[in-house]
């Protein structure tokens, strides 16, 4: 096997001396002389002619100071595909943490080698690819520098890895066609690999290294620990790709689906099959065109139960393949950026504009069908565009539909960006039924790592009055030291979109999120690695500035250098009711008024990439006009990088006033995972809710038989528990998918 030994090193000077023009650190890609073979043993020729990206600079634990442990990353590209080759050295290799190899892995409790492609190189987006040392993949887009992250997104690509004496290597094939990106611009220049000038693409690109055991996390160009691999304004620069590479991207991607299914109560089966094909066409190469024809998701996950207390409905997250690609591409709002705690952004729970559940799925979570659907996303004319389009079908519950939206985003100076947004949902069984939605948002960075993000947005629908509008603003600042959020978010009475989720109208919404993270050393020598003490605070009032809501969260966090957390907070609250709220089946509702209460909460996680861990969440103190006490907490068990098990509990034992009286509110989870091969594993979810008598199993076996091709095989029961109990309802569903590239 060829290592990346001291003498390649000397032969290739390290590129911390190569720069770009614009002081960036500048990797060159060469052509691959010989046919790769992709196995993680790098022994083709070429790679002993390609210079080396090391020197990687810590985020954590120590930022700025150089990596524990050397990663040598090497570039090389043919016709068709670009090619990546990561040796990550280890001085204590048995220390090298594996705890799955599924596909879209959680990489952060395990060793891991991630890489992120600017194609565009306007330092705002980009595709990242992650593997750890067992071979798992992961893919995702990032949007806006990690403002928005679609994990969902799902490439055809290669990777190899390989357990060595003095570390694990990583190789990586990734198809040009796979990707969206831009042409050289006449004039570019760079340098092909082998000394000569060559027009070609230059791309942003970065490498991140995470060593589990410390808890480490390094980046080729660095990057602050508030920020993520998707901070890509802070990227290096690829160059040496030839303006030939790459192509347009055709696939198609039929199904064909056979189900059998007893509903609750019922007596017999009943059998049907189903057919549908989606399409997939680079139409050029930054512009991309989906087309989808009967979509069937019976391969989806169910929506998880939670014990719900409150007077609105449960948001669940879209869980359906066709809305969740390029689905950053049509959000609007001000989710903060990626950082090292939360790297998906949360929707905003009092508006998120575009909410693709509504688009062929009941309140309450039954299928409409789809007839079908196009999605053309990408970038033209300057533009970030996204135009989607669905037809739904009538059903007993709902007429049919057309849902449009359409979104147009424009980057401005040098990190921000202005854009606007329109949806509609039409009836077409009565052209009469519709509503409109409309409006604009700007994000602005400012000097200092703050943003400045604003929408405005006006509805329309028949009988809605004049008082139709929502607007919000707020500041957001990202830093290692302090960060803090203020905002203000007004929605009129007479807003009405069918298309977003929220949960009122009619109101003015004052938001904060401040804190401060200190690292002391004197803690640091005793294994706390941060502090964070925060306030997030929420105050909702009506339109005339009466309160309704007002939720107070003062929490003091420990970091531990583990991975470990420990968190307390004091948490006022008060909520006006405006409908009698039931909190137990068996109890009298809540009745209308004015509740203000105080909580304590403990919350603690530990090291999450050890064998077992626990995550636990538990409150004591005021419920409305009572007391409750709250448990949320789950074990989970990993004997190995194949299996991982886990039982959660959430309880609530609450005591109120007449008329509700005491209730306890329970709800049970449990799921089991094994992974035969990083294309072959077997999913197990089970919820058990004892206050309903209900019980419900979701059991998913996948194999994916050759690129974005999978088999599927889904059993699914609902069971009532007790005497006089119906029959179980139970559905048995195979699916097979097949991908065809052209």
């Amino acid at each position: 096997m060829l290592r990346f030994s001291p003498v390649l090193a000397q032969q290739n000077p390290d590129p911390a001396a190569h720069r770009a023009a614009d002081g960036r650190l500048l990797i060159t890609a060469i052509r691959a002389t010989e046919p790769v073979r992709i196995d993680g043993i790098f022994d083709e020729p070429f790679w002993s002619r390609a210079e080396p990206a090391s020197d990687f600079t810590q985020s954590e634990p120590r930022e700025g100071q150089p990596a524990s442990e050397r990663t040598v990353v090497r570039l090389a590209y043919d016709a068709d595909r670009l090619y990546v080759a990561a040796y990550l050295y280890d001085s204590d290799p048995t220390g090298i943490v594996v705890n799955d190899i599924r596909k879209d892995f959680r990489a952060d409790d395990q060793d891991a080698f991630s890489l992120i492609l600017d194609t565009f190189s306007d330092r705002r987006n980009g595709y990242v690819f992650v593997t750890n040392a067992g071979g798992g993949r992961g893919d995702q887009q990032s949007a806006n520098e990690g403002r928005e992250v679609n994990t969902s997104w799902d490439a055809v690509w290669t990777v190899k890895t390989q357990r060595v004496p003095d570390g694990w290597t990583a190789e990586m094939a990734i198809p040009f066609r796979a990707l969206r990106f831009a042409r050289a611009a006449p004039g570019e220049t760079a340098t092909n690999g082998d000394g000569q000038a060559d027009v070609g693409m230059i791309w942003g690109i970065n490498f991140s290294r995470r060593i589990r055991r410390r808890n480490e996390l390094s980046y080729w160009s660095p990057v602050p620990r508030a920020f993520a691999l998707t901070r890509t304004s802070l990227a290096g620069t690829l160059a040496g790709l030839p303006q030939a590479a790459g192509g347009r991207d055709l696939r198609v991607k039929p199904y064909l689906a056979a189900r059998t299914v007893r509903e609750t109560g019922g007596s017999s089966f009943d059998g049907t099959g189903d057919a549908g094909v989606d399409f997939k066409l680079g139409v050029t190469a930054a512009l991309t065109l989906d087309l989808t024809a009967n979509p069937d998701f019976a391969q989806v996950e169910v929506d998880e139960q939670q014990v719900n207390l409150t007077q609105f409905s449960q948001f669940f997250p879209e869980k359906r393949e066709f809305f969740l690609e390029n689905s950053g591409v049509f959000y609007v709002g001000d989710a903060a950026r990626a950082n090292r705690l939360f790297q998906p952004p949360t929707p905003d729970e009092d508006l998120l504009l575009f909410f693709s559940r509504r688009i062929g799925l009941t309140e309450t979570g039954r299928e409409i069908p789809i007839l079908g659907g196009a999605r053309l996303t990408g970038r033209a004319g300057g533009f970030l565009v996204g135009a989607l389009n669905t037809q739904t079908q009538s059903t007993d519950e709902q007429d049919a539909n057309n849902y449009t939206v359409l979104r147009l985003r424009r980057n401005v100076f040098r990190t921000s960006d202005m854009g606007a947004i329109f949806m509609m949902r039409q009836n077409t069984d009565d052209h009469g039924d519709y509503n409109r939605v409309g409006g604009a948002d700007f994000n602005l960075r400012l000097p200092g790592e703050t943003d400045w993000n604003s929408y405005l947005i006006a509805t329309a629908a028949p009988g809605a009055g004049g008082d139709n509008l929502a607007w919000r603003t707020s500041f957001n600042h990202q830093g290692n030291f302090f960060h803090g959020k203020v905002g203000y978010m007004s929605i009129g009475d007479d807003f009405v979109n069918d298309l977003g989720y929220y949960r009122r109208t009619g109101i003015h919404k004052w938001l904060a999120d401040i804190g401060i993270r200190p690292r002391p050393e004197s803690l640091r020598r005793k294994g706390i690695r941060e502090m964070h003490p925060h306030i997030t605070w929420d105050y909702v009032t009506d339109l005339d500035g009466s309160l309704l809501s007002m939720r107070l969260h003062n929490g003091y966090s420990f970091f531990f250098d583990n991975g470990a957390l420990i968190e307390l907070s004091m948490n006022p609250r008060f909520e006006e009711i405006a409908a009698p709220l039931r909190l137990h089946p068996d109890n009298d509702p809540l009745p209308l008024g004015r509740y203000r209460w105080r909580e304590w909460m403990v919350l603690a996680n530990t090291d999450a990439s050890r064998p077992l861990s626990l995550t636990f969440r538990g409150s004591a103190g005021g419920l409305y006009n009572g007391t409750q006490r709250t448990v949320n907490s789950t074990l989970t068990v990993k004997p190995s990088y194949r299996v991982r098990v886990s039982l959660g509990i959430q309880r609530t034992d609450g005591s109120l006033d007449a008329p509700v009286g005491d209730f306890v509110r329970t709800i049970w989870t449990t799921r089991a995972n094994y992974s035969f091969s990083p294309n072959m594993f077997v999913d197990a979810f089970a919820q058990y809710d004892p206050d309903r008598n209900q019980f419900n199993t979701n059991i998913r076996f996948n194999v994916i038989h050759r690129p974005l091709s999978d088999l599927f095989i889904v059993f699914n029961e609902q069971r009532i528990t007790g005497i006089d109990a119906p029959a179980a309802g139970r559905s048995l569903i195979l699916k097979v998918t097949r991908m065809t590239a052209f």
